[in-house]
């Protein structure tokens, strides 16, 4: 099923407990290889070792490769348009909307999906974190830097844990997705969340509103759903899947400044507090139930608030920012699929399995 990542079973406890073990170690070595690397954003890194990781070494390194090819084209893409855009707000604005919905489209309907994402979401980022009077070459290149050295974490936990530990509790491999031809529906979806990327590119420019990257992150990563869930209109299953996306960020950013708090600048006590968080996110999304996105999410939250870029200067407010810009997104994204939806009416789309998110 292209764009809606594996399908999530109920494992036994131990092959649970094993990929959340996995997890917590991917994100904890990715942290240190980001400050070793010089990382300029430093959670990006321990998020891309959290999401590579899979129960299977072979489908780890699968997305590994992936992810570092989408960022690669997504930063080359943006290098090559974002000096041509101007320091105004419509050219940025069409340049979002225009590859954001082409590589969503990309990813519910093509093969190699989360390559597809991570072209239109590093595109995206590069330009509304690096745009404007700023050149996007700095960010780019630590945005693929960061995504590498995450990346090269996990892929080591899980071939370390696949000649140890998973001898004893094997994974099953993940089937591959297929190439859906043209569909539709899933073009549809992939214009309403053009629309909503112009429209924050937009009121970005134009309000300077903080950390907008974060937003265009949350539309498109919300909006990649299976196209078998679609149906005659996105609007359900989409807006099942933004109130989790905001129900696991509020706790887990709640729970995350009260460790953060707690910590007051140890690191030892918050890298402590990332590893519970991330092991308890992974469990949840492991759950197999409908709510197992609220698990990703819960996660993302943890890293972004308790691992900073410099642990000397571990602070709330870059948190703060960062989980602002995500409800922006989320603000931006529900209103666009509800007047679509009125003006354009269908039946509701069908009901569909829990799965495993990919962003």
């Amino acid at each position: 099923m292209a764009g809606g990542g594996a399908l999530i079973l109920r494992r036994p406890a131990p092959a649970r407990l094993l990929d959340d073990a996995e997890s917590v170690a991917a994100v904890l070595l990715a942290i240190l290889a980001a400050h070793l690397l010089g990382a300029a954003h430093v959670n990006w890194a321990a998020f891309s070792g959290y999401m590579v990781m899979r129960g299977h070494w072979a489908d780890s390194l699968a997305r590994g490769v992936l992810r570092i090819l989408g960022t690669g084209v997504g930063a080359a893409l943006a290098l090559l348009l974002v000096p041509r855009l101007g320091i105004g707000w419509l050219g940025p604005a069409l340049a979002a909307a225009g590859v954001g919905g082409l590589t969503l489209y990309g990813a519910i309907a093509g093969k190699r999906a989360y390559a597809w994402l991570f072209v239109g979401l590093t595109f995206e980022m590069v330009l509304l974190e690096a745009g404007g009077s700023e050149p996007p070459g700095p960010f780019a290149a630590t945005r693929l830097l960061e995504v590498a050295a995450g990346t090269g974490a996990c892929v080591a936990v899980s071939i370390a844990s696949a000649l140890t530990l998973r001898r004893r509790w094997p994974a099953a491999r993940i089937p591959p997705a297929g190439r859906l031809g043209w569909h539709g529906p899933a073009a549809r979806h992939a214009g309403q969340a053009a629309v909503s990327l112009f429209l924050l590119v937009a009121l970005a420019r134009l309000a300077g509103l903080a950390q907008p990257a974060q937003g265009a992150v949350s539309i498109m990563a919300t909006m990649l759903i299976p196209a078998s869930s679609l149906g005659t209109s996105g609007l359900l299953p989409v807006s099942r899947k933004l109130g989790q996306r905001v129900a696991g960020c509020l706790a887990g950013g709640a729970l995350a400044a009260g460790a953060l708090f707690l910590a007051d600048g140890w690191p030892a006590g918050l890298l402590l507090a990332t590893a519970l968080g991330v092991g308890a996110g992974r469990h949840l999304e492991n759950s197999g139930h409908a709510h197992a996105y609220v698990g990703t999410q819960f996660t993302l939250a943890v890293l972004v608030t308790l691992v900073p870029d410099s642990y000397a200067h571990a602070a709330i407010h870059p948190a703060l920012a960062r989980l602002g810009g995500i409800l922006v997104g989320v603000g931006l994204l529900e209103p666009v699929l509800i007047a679509w939806h009125l003006l354009a009416p269908g039946g509701p789309a069908r009901p569909i399995a829990a799965e495993r998110a990919e962003e």
